[in-house]
């Protein structure tokens, strides 16, 4: 798959006069219907295409309907490539442009005498993620929290400090298993809760923001650490979920942020 019409039709007349019978795509819709509609040995998928994240979508679903496929991605920026191997072990393997043609079949036909012995990766939701590596997420939130000087001016236990992140946490998978539209109001009785429990503790509402923002932080951390499993296809939406979610409960939080006080004042 690739945008550039020379290439694709450069690739496909050297690919068949080695005996690969080739079937090009301009996008990734004609990508996707192609995979889900014929059987493919081999994918060579250009990662930079016009729309965020289109490659890792192409590269997901062939592992999903054909994971035996040899999967080969092509990437115009050599700095990148390590950093592209750890991201991509979806991938079989990741080649930098321009690549030797004579190199790029010799590689194919050699990916696909090993592909029986190839090691599958299970393939992971984000939900099902956070919900496993909650703990995780939680202490290492509670880690750059003890770092802050502003944070820590307030002194309560590590259980009062993060007694409040397993049950937002727990809201926010449930919201990205059982989606619903950006935007979308719903209450979260946890952040209520936060929310004045904050107040009673002493803190203020720029202290309130940096915790969630840090949250964020954790939260991306553990899907960082994650990158070997997780389901690109759903990650672009799944992750918009996260912040809308974190950004909504953030907003509860700060409403009801000394909420019962005022009202009693009135």
């Amino acid at each position: 798959m690739d945008d550039n019409d020379m290439v694709r039709t450069t690739l496909r007349a050297v690919l068949e006069s080695n005996q690969f019978h080739v079937t090009p795509a301009a996008n990734v819709g004609e990508a996707l219907h192609l995979i889900d509609n014929e059987p493919f040995d081999v994918l060579l998928c250009d990662l930079h295409m016009p729309g965020a994240g289109d490659g890792f979508t192409v590269v997901s679903a062939m592992r999903h309907v054909n994971p035996q496929a040899v999967t080969l991605v092509f990437t115009g920026y050599p700095a990148l490539q390590q950093a592209m191997d750890a991201i991509l072990l979806q991938a079989d393997e990741i080649l930098v442009k321009p690549m030797a043609i004579e190199a790029l079949v010799k590689l194919i036909r050699e990916r696909l005498e090993k592909r029986g012995t190839k090691k599958l990766t299970n393939i992971e939701r984000v939900a099902a993620i956070l919900e496993r590596d909650s703990q995780a997420t939680i202490d290492n939130w509670l880690e750059r929290v003890e770092r802050e000087d502003e944070l820590t001016a307030i002194s309560i236990d590590k259980d009062e400090r993060m007694g409040h992140l397993p049950k937002l946490l727990q809201e926010l998978v449930q919201r990205l298993r059982v989606p619903r539209s950006l935007g979308t109001k719903a209450v979260s009785n946890a952040a209520v809760l936060h929310g004045i429990v904050r107040f009673a503790q002493g803190y203020n509402i720029p202290m309130i923001i940096e915790e969630s923002r840090i949250l964020q932080v954790s939260i991306f951390q553990t899907l960082q650490n994650n990158l070997t499993t997780v389901d690109f296809s759903l990650l672009l939406i799944d992750v918009m979920t996260i912040a809308d979610e974190v950004d909504s409960q953030l907003k509860q939080t700060i409403i009801s942020f000394g909420k019962e006080t005022h009202a009693a004042a009135a």
